[in-house]
């Protein structure tokens, strides 16, 4: 069974990263993909770029769509792990689902040079997101206690974990609505 996904995203990368330790980074999804390079890896949509490394931006732009199988989560948090070592920071990249029933799904794999780095970019995250959807409801005072609450939330569960690293740490699926179907960004 074959799933439309879509990855966007952008990765900051160290100013001595090389267009080879990117490739060999990802070298899973590209043995995935049956292509050897990032300029062949490209989107089956035309108007999207694909996989592009910017050497003087120190940037990895990714923005692919393509049809995979049941194999392909894993083999994704995989890549992106791998490229860990070469970030200069924190990033997230989305990974959406799109079935043909409907029941499409998104998810992130975060990505950044330390655990605290991606615990941070998490936590960060999660307060742009609740406070996003607060914003209709509440004023910034009361979405200040929320987001002073998410933070604690987080902070806990830093201090809770015990020797188990974050890199690379997934949020959960969660499902589409049809207005968010296709093109996140």
């Amino acid at each position: 069974m074959r799933i439309e996904v879509h990855v966007h995203g952008t990765i900051p990368l160290r100013a001595e990263t090389t267009l080879s330790q990117v490739e060999a980074a990802l070298r899973p999804w590209l043995r995935y993909i049956d292509e050897d390079n990032l300029v062949d890896a490209r989107s089956v949509y035309e108007d999207e770029p694909g996989m592009v490394f910017d050497a003087k931006g120190g940037i990895l732009e990714i923005c692919w769509t393509g049809d995979v199988g049941r194999g392909f989560r894993e083999l994704i948090e995989e890549a992106l792990q791998a490229l860990c070592p070469y970030t200069e920071s924190a990033a997230e990249i989305e990974v959406s689902y799109y079935h043909d029933d409907g029941q499409d799904e998104f998810g992130m794999v975060f990505v950044g040079p330390t655990p605290e780095s991606i615990h941070e970019r998490q936590k960060s995250r999660m307060i742009e997101d609740v406070s996003g959807m607060l914003a209709r409801h509440f004023t910034e005072v009361e979405i200040g206690e929320v987001a002073a609450l998410v933070n604690q939330l987080f902070e806990r569960n830093w201090a809770e974990k015990t020797g188990g690293a974050q890199s690379g740490s997934t949020a959960a699926p969660r499902g589409l609505t049809p207005a968010q179907r296709r093109r996140l960004h």
